[in-house]
């Protein structure tokens, strides 16, 4: 093989776009657009519940971080859930909110409870999630955005909600610690 061909085919591969990651058969896109800003795919990971695969989660930031205090500072971000079985809304919030409790202090969650108590009121009219639903939650300005397979639910406001949402996945006691070390990018 000649040296052009050689280069050729090394700057083709060097060039060549990485590709979406794909987790359990869940393909995520290298990028997203948030309130008009392209956000990278920061990292993504599995969450598992006993034996059984609940759902992919990805995590969408302005640049590629590693620490969650450095997601936390980033805006706008994104979480993408993407359901690998049917789970019902009653077991959606509590694992949701047992994530929020191991990482919130009391009054941190007593600041929350009206942010919480719309987001019930939505999971709960969403009702049971199924194989291949997408929850998204884009965070924006101090709100929260929650989209069901593409439709806006709502917009819940405050900084405070938004962190402790956020925590659940990437706080001190994470739902699941290797969960938040791959949507970390670890």
């Amino acid at each position: 093989m000649n040296s052009r061909i050689m280069i050729l085919m090394l700057t083709g591969l060097l060039c060549a776009p990485a590709g979406a990651v794909e987790i359990e058969g869940v393909k995520l896109a290298d990028t997203a657009t948030v309130a008009g800003r392209d956000l990278v795919l920061n990292g993504a990971g599995l969450r598992k519940r006993l034996l059984f695969d609940v759902y992919v989660a990805s995590l969408y930031l302005p640049a590629k971080v590693s620490a969650a205090a450095a997601v936390l500072a980033a805006q706008p971000r994104r979480v993408e859930i993407h359901m690998l079985r049917e789970v019902g809304a009653d077991d959606f919030l509590e694992a949701l909110k047992k994530g929020i409790e191991a990482n919130a202090s009391q009054t941190e969650r007593d600041a929350i409870r009206p942010q919480m108590s719309e987001l019930t009121k939505i999971i709960t009219a969403i009702g049971e999630t199924k194989e291949a639903d997408t929850i998204t939650l884009d965070f924006v300005g101090g709100s929260t955005l929650v989209t069901f397979n593409g439709v806006e639910k709502t917009r819940i406001a405050g900084q405070g909600f938004n962190r402790a949402l956020l925590n659940a996945w990437l706080g001190d006691h994470p739902v699941q610690a290797d969960l938040k070390k791959a949507m970390l990018g670890g």
